[in-house]
């Protein structure tokens, strides 16, 4: 028995520091941890501006979840969804409300957010998102270390709600940019920014997903998803790896209180950088343009179609004279493969094309008719003329009347929102769409019951319409009716 006991005193004694030791480890991994956290935020602080910009304007009714400059509009999913960052919850801040303008009464109103000083040939920018810049303001930015200077706008891309401005000064820290085709889902990743203005915050998570598109968020999107804390204020900031390389920029969240949710979306840097290299040496962004509009190949489509499998795009119309009509694509068609690539997401297909340079020729594998053939056609470049013939409708001259999605400029013309209908820019005189009491202005929400949010979709909507009969869902002037065509 005692020598028993002296057995199990003896392993104690030595398990013991081995236990010791590897508690001790574990302390110093976190340790490591976070003095690699503390790096990047050495590294990369320096770097980044808190950005106010400031104009006078109408003063409006309080909004919880209006932007400061009154633009409402680009939240296609409604306000309880995506928050842009732009410091739109002080409490103590004017903006615009929808139904609460206050004409005649001028107030000056600041809006914040984040941006990043990069370097393009050899002089230094200031990269940040175009919907913290937008407007005609005076704008300014501060650094970590205090110093503060007007900056001015170099160049903006609605589009992909990217912009660089510039501002008058030598010896600026810059960032190292990264390259996200090298970043991996499960990577740790730090947010800086000025979240609800307090300067240069430092937030920790890791890439929840790649290539988010279709979001609705911008007209180009391929986004980084973090659960890094990002808030009102970090938009336009870094997102960087633990080597301190910025791999993204902040731009949106998901949200349904306004604050954090887990849920975060950054333009990858590769985008980003590549835009704005071309704002500051063209002036514009240079896209591709084919003339085609574009649909997700469901499972339904598939069998429609006489397909094997759902994997492809669907091309719902092809604009007559442009590179895709010239190259012989039509409506109808399914592209399985793009240079040499499957394709099945639309939005990453988009980048694609946009991608592509002007004058290049890119091949397609399309299915026609349960067939398989190879097309090639001649890219051109997008133009905001091409853009519109392209999403205008065919479908629906039927109907007597002409629609387009509606971009940013579509919506600040007529006074709508984006993301939300179709925009009926053309009525055929005597047409039962005229009979109807539709006009020029009118936003179609709905077919047969079912939201449409793009020309392509209401084309399509129209298309499947039984017995020659089409319901709409019709507002004019934030009044709402339903209207049967036939």
């Amino acid at each position: 028995m005692i020598r028993f006991r002296n057995i199990w005193m003896l392993l104690v004694l030595v398990l013991l520091p081995v236990d010791l030791l590897a508690q001790g480890n574990g302390v110093e991994s976190l340790r490591q941890t976070s003095k690699a956290f503390a790096e990047v935020a050495r590294k990369v602080s320096p770097s980044v501006v808190l950005i106010q910009v400031e104009r006078e304007t109408e003063a409006t009714q309080m909004s919880p979840f209006g932007f400061p400059f009154g633009d409402g509009e680009r939240f296609p999913f409604g306000d309880d969804f995506f928050k842009r960052f732009f410091g739109d919850r002080f409490p103590d801040m004017p903006r615009f409300n929808e139904q609460g303008k206050q004409p005649g009464k001028q107030r000056s109103v600041v809006g914040q957010g984040s941006g990043f000083v990069f370097v393009s040939g050899k002089k230094t920018y200031i990269l940040t998102n175009n919907h913290v810049v937008e407007g005609n303001g005076k704008i300014s930015v501060k650094f970590m270390d205090g110093r503060e200077f007007e900056a001015k706008i170099k160049g903006t891309d609605p589009k992909s709600d990217i912009a660089v401005i510039e501002i008058e000064a030598s010896g600026l820290p810059v960032v190292q940019l990264g390259d996200y085709s090298q970043l991996e889902v499960g990577e740790w990743v730090v947010a800086i920014g000025n979240p609800f203005g307090l300067s240069h915050t430092l937030t920790v998570g890791v890439v929840s997903a790649k290539g988010r598109t279709s979001l609705g968020i911008n007209d180009y999107e391929d986004f980084i998803q973090t659960d890094a804390a990002i808030n009102p204020g970090n938009s336009g900031g870094p997102l960087a790896n633990l080597d301190g390389e910025v791999i993204g920029m902040n731009t949106a969240i998901f949200s349904r209180s306004g604050g954090y949710m887990g849920i975060g979306f950054a333009i990858p840097i590769n985008l980003a950088a590549r835009i704005a290299n071309q704002l500051i040496e063209k002036g514009e962004v240079v896209r591709g343009y084919l003339g085609i509009m574009i649909q997700p190949l469901t499972a339904d489509l598939a069998k429609s179609f006489d397909l094997k499998s759902d994997k492809g795009i669907l091309i719902a119309q092809v604009t007559k004279g442009s590179p895709a009509d010239k190259a012989g694509l039509k409506a109808g068609d399914v592209i399985v493969n793009f240079q040499g690539r499957g394709v099945s997401d639309t939005g990453d297909f988009r980048n694609q094309i946009a991608l592509a340079q002007p004058g290049s020729e890119v091949e397609f594998d399309i299915i026609r008719d349960g067939k398989q053939r190879s097309v090639t056609v001649k890219v051109d470049k997008l133009s905001d003329s091409k853009l519109a013939a392209t999403e205008s409708s065919s479908a629906s001259d039927q109907l007597g009347l002409t629609v387009q999605t509606i971009t940013a400029d579509l919506a600040r013309q007529f006074g709508v929102k984006a993301g939300q209908g179709v925009i009926v820019t053309e009525v055929a005189p005597g047409s039962v769409a005229t009979m109807a009491g539709i006009s020029r202005g009118s936003v179609i929400l709905e077919v047969n019951r079912k939201a449409v949010k793009t020309a392509a979709e209401f084309n399509q909507a129209v298309k499947n319409s039984a017995n020659n009969k089409v319901l709409l869902l019709v507002r004019d002037n934030d009044v709402s009716r339903y209207v049967v065509l036939s």
